[in-house]
């Protein structure tokens, strides 16, 4: 049986188990490694934190000023602590799931500190100092000294003002929802950005079974008709298999700008690797082969205030 099969099926029954997330992150934890921060995930991930950062210092005339919201806090806070050390006062994070936990800040802390050549400036400094007094600061505390905010809840209903954020990021976060709440989530992102707010969003369009076994294509999810795919898919960790062409369908259908993509390189011949099923016969075989993509959006009604972002 390969490897892909049995870690679907796995998935599958803890998806029905109660406390499911946990039963999960033992599982990653412990059988795939899903979960650990190896240096080459803390790598990755600070690459796309930085990427943000990036489009966010281009669009931006004041970083500190600047409200965040990422969506999809995961196990590790490595975009909110990356915005922390360049100097943003104030970062909200939203998750389904309460997945963070202190030990996973700590580890993501300790991923920083062996990064840096030197302690830059004061923010790096207060990142030290939090871990000189981990053993007696509560998830709260530290969460508090990171200007970080965690909430668990739908992002279909946030907790938040109308008009009230200037940047929204996320990573690895989209394709594990439903084109439906996906719908939903974005019409309340729209609801809360303020002018000439900036949207950054990271997508992996790769069966994330992939990952973990490299016998079989990132493509290979596309070859199972939606009925098969709702048997194998399971609700912890959920593929919508939308493809590039549905997100960019699904910002127009919203009136939200899309003002800049980044495709990441793909080799399209590894879609032939194995059929396509018919369901994606409307899709040219480059719009089937996007893997990976940034999608940057900017709330067009600027107002021409100094705060936050700056007009295009």
């Amino acid at each position: 049986m390969q490897k892909w099969i049995l870690k679907a099926a796995v998935q599958k029954v803890i998806s029905y188990a109660p406390f499911s997330q946990k039963l999960n992150y033992f599982f990653q934890k412990h059988v795939t490694g899903g979960v650990r921060l190896s240096q080459d995930h803390f790598e990755l991930k600070l690459r796309h934190a930085k990427d943000h950062i990036l489009k966010l210092r281009e669009h931006c005339t004041n970083i500190e000023q600047v409200r965040c919201l990422e969506l999809g806090s995961g196990w590790y806070p490595i975009v909110p602590i990356a915005l922390f050390l360049e100097g943003v006062e104030h970062i909200s994070s939203v998750d389904l799931n309460p997945l963070m936990t202190k030990a996973g800040i700590v580890e993501t802390l300790k991923m920083f500190k062996a990064s840096a050549d030197k302690l830059e400036n004061d923010r790096w400094r207060q990142l030290v100092d939090i871990l000189d007094e981990e053993d007696t600061l509560s998830l709260e505390q530290m969460c508090t000294a990171l200007g970080l905010t965690l909430w668990v809840g739908d992002a279909r209903s946030l907790p938040l003002d109308d008009k009230s954020i200037d940047f929204i990021c996320s990573n690895n976060t989209f394709e594990h929802i439903a084109a439906g709440s996906l719908k939903q989530i974005l019409t309340e992102f729209k609801r809360v950005s303020g002018p000439g707010a900036l949207m950054s969003h990271f997508i992996d369009l790769s069966d994330h079974f992939a990952h973990f076994d490299k016998s079989i294509s990132i493509y290979n999810f596309l070859r199972f008709s939606r009925r098969q795919w709702n048997l194998i898919d399971n609700s912890i960790q959920p593929q919508n298999r939308m493809r590039w062409k549905d997100y960019i369908e699904l910002y127009a259908e919203l009136d939200i700008p899309v003002s800049e993509q980044v495709i990441w390189p793909y080799d399209i011949k590894d879609l032939y690797r194995q059929p396509i099923h018919r369901s994606y016969d409307n899709y040219s075989k480059e719009e089937l082969a996007v893997s990976h993509g940034y999608l940057l959006s900017v709330n067009s009604s600027f107002d021409g205030s100094e705060k936050g972002p700056k007009p295009e």
